[in-house]
């Protein structure tokens, strides 16, 4: 358990360190640190594929990806523009808005009972398999036929026409 506690406090204060970091490129790396942060509260709750996937997506490309086109971009103070007296009040009541939810959620950790895993199977990939390819075969088929089409479409939306050139 105080692993778990340890985990969510360093989820925080790299979260925190994300929204309060002025150079973007530092603001990426905190986020990956707490994708990863992520991905250990996931192996905790014995939910491997959530944990895998949330490794390779997340960290893996999204978030390097991001790193890639915020240092491609070349941002610097002069070329943003001033920040608006209402986009600052806009932001006030957005984080007005998070205390009130947290504290709303601190209520109600402290007046429910502990969670309790019947079944401790339930996060295992080969149990994810068995549901997807028994259950959900054909949503799943029909999802990967969309895929492919849309791969499809992309390469020849990218593809350069050989007579105009």
């Amino acid at each position: 358990m105080t692993i778990f506690y340890f985990v969510a406090f360093l989820s925080l204060f790299f979260a925190v360190m994300t929204v309060v970091s002025k150079n973007p490129v530092h603001s990426v790396l905190y986020l990956v640190v707490t994708f990863f942060t992520f991905t250990i509260h996931y192996i905790l709750l014995n939910a491997q594929f959530l944990a895998v996937v949330n490794f390779i997506v997340y960290m893996g490309a999204i978030m390097v990806l991001f790193l890639f086109v915020l240092m491609l971009l070349n941002m610097n103070e002069d070329s943003e523009p001033m920040k608006s007296a209402l986009l600052k009040v806009m932001g006030v009541i957005a984080a007005m808005c998070l205390v009130v939810t947290l504290a709303g959620s601190y209520k109600f950790l402290h007046t429910s009972a502990p969670v309790e895993i019947k079944n401790q199977e339930i996060g295992l990939v080969g149990n994810l398999g068995k549901v997807l390819f028994k259950e959900f075969l054909l949503p799943f088929e029909i999802s990967s036929i969309l895929l492919l089409t849309a791969m499809v479409g992309a390469v020849l939306l990218g593809k350069k026409d050989k007579k105009k050139a």
